[in-house]
């Protein structure tokens, strides 16, 4: 039985490419207003209810170009590209970096490897962008990217940061979203920001409630179905709500469907039935990599392992389409 601390009057679900929010009654509050934006490969949303200040989005927007620079992998000299060109030399990070290493590894661990920062050299094999036509990595580029894979080579040594393996390559790409989105609401809350959402593309923070107290109601997208097709509508209030699926980044050769999510084992898209996991937390930067770490490790221990945690739910959608919810979210599933 699930023992956590009753996230409700609290939910709050994402739709990795598109946010509805339904509003209904009447406010004299001011009207909300939102800055978008493109970071992390992805756009992103940021709308402020109840304190309408430009000033306090350009904040939140240069802290998402800070931690880009930061954070990515493909930014020459972040702190990620830093280690991963390294060529296994000992390199100094900022404490955000070794914040995010020190939960990659936790949750690595946790998942017996499932969940490994150093996925990069297989990552690079597979092009899920749809820039060019779908094709399949060689069989013998997945085997040997799949040699230089292993969190155990990450050594942490105070703010240094080494690869044991110089061909290793950290990607922090199932984490640093979350992490970004926590930041950005500690920084709106030192604005005296107290009702507003955070859209990551695909990481969903809600702060607070709406300026009146009622929660915030927002949709689900129902995996592979079309746009605007909702699968659930909750409400929402100060909660995290992260997804990972398989209709997120994708391509489809010869019938079958090739997803972003890679098995650390074969290099291949993991198998296991699953089209979505959609995880509730109070850190978005736990919820991000829940939301990985339940897909890869399938339905049954991903399901096992939220029961396990305080202040955690979890959606598992499956391909037969039924939902499949968590203790504590059982009475919000049709």
């Amino acid at each position: 039985m699930n023992t956590h601390t009753p996230l409700f009057k609290t939910i709050l679900f994402f739709i990795p490419l598109s946010l509805i929010i339904f509003f209904t009654g009447c406010s004299k509050t001011p009207d909300p207003l939102s800055k978008t934006g493109f970071y992390f490969d992805t756009v992103i949303t940021i709308t402020l209810y109840d304190k309408p200040d430009e000033s306090i989005l350009d904040g939140c927007f240069s802290l998402a170009e800070t931690y880009e620079n930061r954070l990515s992998k493909t930014k020459e000299n972040s702190d990620v590209w830093n280690i991963n060109h390294s060529g296994g030399k000992p390199t100094a990070v900022s404490e955000d970096t070794l914040a995010l290493l020190r939960a990659c590894l936790f949750y690595a661990e946790l998942s017996d490897g499932k969940a490994d920062p150093t996925i990069g050299p297989v990552t690079e094999l597979w092009d899920f962008s749809g820039s060019s036509p779908a094709v399949l990595p060689a069989q013998t580029d997945l085997e040997n990217a799949l040699n230089h894979v292993g969190y155990e080579g990450i050594s942490i040594e105070g703010d240094m940061v080494r690869l044991a393996d110089p061909d290793a390559e950290i990607d922090l790409g199932f984490i640093a979203k979350g992490y970004i989105a926590d930041r950005m609401k500690e920084y709106l809350a030192s604005q005296g920001v107290a009702s507003a959402t955070i859209n990551l593309g695909g990481n969903v923070l809600a702060i607070g409630s709406r300026p009146d107290g009622s929660p915030f109601r927002i949709g689900i997208q129902k995996p592979f179905a079309p746009s605007g097709d909702i699968a659930l509508v909750l409400p929402v209030s100060d909660l995290s709500v992260v997804s990972s699926g398989t209709y997120e980044r994708y391509f489809e050769l010869d019938g079958t469907i090739y997803h972003h999510i890679l098995d650390t084992k074969t290099g291949y898209p993991v198998q296991n039935n699953l089209f979505q996991v959609t995880i509730l937390s109070r850190s978005s930067m736990d919820g991000d990599a829940l939301s990985t770490t339940c897909f890869l490790l399938g339905l049954e221990e991903g399901m096992k392992l939220v029961e396990s945690m305080e202040d955690t739910e979890a959606l598992f959608f499956t391909s037969d389409g039924a939902i499949h919810a968590s203790s504590g979210l059982e009475d919000f599933v049709p």
